[in-house]
């Protein structure tokens, strides 16, 4: 360890007496405080996907190729990595609350920008900012959710709030439908307007996101133990007073060093050497779902156009369709990640979508069925893959020490997606402007290959954490019985 780790030792019950809590409204204010980043990601994301055939057109006030629209998303994914990283370390330091208030900030700022663009690298620079905002928020949220939620239901509250990025998704195509139409807004207005929707949710959530305290597990690692005390105690007079019932003792107690920081350095230690098949897990789990996430995400709207004929202002009705699927996969199938198992559930969503999208290559290529069968399938794929994608940010949280949560995100996050992530739409991008089924064909058993490996992972090296506390599925650096360096 070391030197800002104490020699001294704190004795805590905060995170049995948080994961002993009934169900109450603190828990829809963090889900809806917290969890409301994932549809501004959503409204994000996919609404470069919905305008991007207006983006390529004369008249839009911009006027990027196919294949510019794929490096926008591919330098969007590199902010959002750097953000992860940046703002990942300062989570672990200062604490959740100060940085997932400022890392929305940031991306108000941002995409408020984007939508003042008059040319490609304007465009490129509004969205690494973008990006950055969204990659801190991703640190900073899942650590604050998994610390705040009682472990029983902690993976299916995870899948769904990681899964309501896809409502945002849904809401923004929705929007995009009446901001494209031509005949109540100008071409190069519409667009613009798009942007403006993130904007002003990210404001609403923000109001709410004030009310979230600071993480009681994070104040009492960093030896504000009277604070975390405080707050524990004043969650569970709101839960006992709305619920008129006396709450059970909590049971089992926790005795730690108290520490402040934790070193990029320390952090690669701990994953690669103390937990080396995890680290190998939350890297397959990332890179697969990165790819094959932002390869769609970022281009379905292109792909739609070229090799359908679907006209830019009809573009977002699919995306409707396609978003509802991806949200319906951790609705319906969450629960199953806390009764049957994280190992089964993690490993079916992976293998399941990498055998449909085979299918859906195969449809592809050989021209069958028009848009709407197309659509069907891709929809069935991303319903399993939806919920293989959020299980890779609840495993990373999981399975590694609590001092090193966020970080362990960010680092997993940045790594895996930038292998994926933005692979996955530069080549995607650039085979699409080809008008030629067949690489575009590869591309997809690409990103299938990549989801079943992500899947044989889980079955070879899967943490069965369901119903477990987070420090018994990973014990804190700075145990006692773990002498300092």
């Amino acid at each position: 360890m070391g030197a800002d780790v104490s020699t001294e030792t704190v004795t805590t019950q905060v995170p049995s007496r948080l994961d002993r809590l009934p169900w109450s409204r603190f828990h829809w204010r963090v889900v809806i405080g917290l969890g409301g980043v994932w549809i501004l990601d959503g409204l994000e994301v996919t609404m470069v996907g919905n305008v991007a055939d207006r983006l390529t057109e004369p008249g839009s006030g911009i006027e990027m190729s196919a294949a510019q629209i794929g490096v926008a998303a591919a330098i969007y994914i590199a902010g959002a990595c750097l953000g992860a990283l940046f703002f990942g370390q300062l989570t672990d330091r200062f604490g959740r609350k100060k940085l997932f208030i400022l890392t929305l900030v940031l991306y108000l700022t941002a995409t408020v920008a984007t939508a003042f663009a008059f040319a490609p690298w304007y465009f490129y620079i509004a969205r690494f900012f973008t990006g950055a905002g969204i990659g801190g928020e991703y640190a900073a949220i899942n650590s604050a959710i998994d610390e705040l939620i009682p472990a029983r239901v902690r993976g299916r509250v995870d899948l769904i709030i990681n899964g309501s990025y896809w409502l945002g998704a849904a809401g923004g195509a929705a929007g995009a439908l009446l901001l494209l139409n031509t005949s109540i807004f100008p071409q190069d207005l519409g667009w613009r307007l798009a942007f403006g929707i993130g904007a002003v949710f990210g404001l609403a959530v923000l109001v709410v996101r004030r009310n979230v305290p600071e993480s009681p597990r994070w104040l009492f690692i960093h030896g504000r133990q009277e604070e975390a005390e405080r707050i524990v105690r004043e969650i569970e007079d709101e839960v006992a007073r709305e619920t008129d019932k006396t709450l059970a003792e909590p049971e089992g107690s926790l005795t730690i060093r108290p520490r402040k920081t934790i070193s990029f350095v320390e952090i690669a230690k701990v994953a690669f050497t103390r937990y080396p098949k995890r680290a190998i897990l939350g890297l397959a789990l990332f890179i697969g779902q990165a790819f094959l996430y932002n390869a769609f995400t970022f281009n379905l709207g292109t792909l739609l156009g070229t090799f359908y004929g679907v006209a830019s202002g009809t573009v977002p009705l699919f995306f409707v369709v396609w978003a509802l699927s991806n949200f319906a996969g951790p609705l319906l199938l969450g629960r199953m990640f806390d009764t049957v198992g994280r190992k089964a559930m993690i490993s079916l969503a992976y293998l399941g979508s990498a055998a449909v999208a085979v299918g859906l290559t195969a449809l592809f290529y050989a021209e069958a069925g028009g848009v709407v069968v197309f659509i069907a399938v891709l929809s069935a794929c991303f319903f399993l893959a939806s919920s293989g994608a959020s299980a890779a940010y609840l495993t990373v949280s999981e399975i590694f020490p609590m001092e090193t949560r966020a970080l362990a995100i960010a680092f997993f996050y940045a790594v895996g997606t930038a292998i994926g992530g933005i692979t996955g739409p530069l080549l995607f991008g650039a085979l699409i402007d080809t008008g030629d089924r067949g690489p575009v064909a590869i591309s997809f058993l690409i990103g299938a290959a990549v989801m079943a490996l992500g899947g044989v992972a889980e079955l070879i090296f899967g943490v069965k954490a369901e119903g477990q506390n987070l420090e018994d599925i990973a014990a804190p650096l700075t145990t006692a019985d773990e002498k300092p360096a």
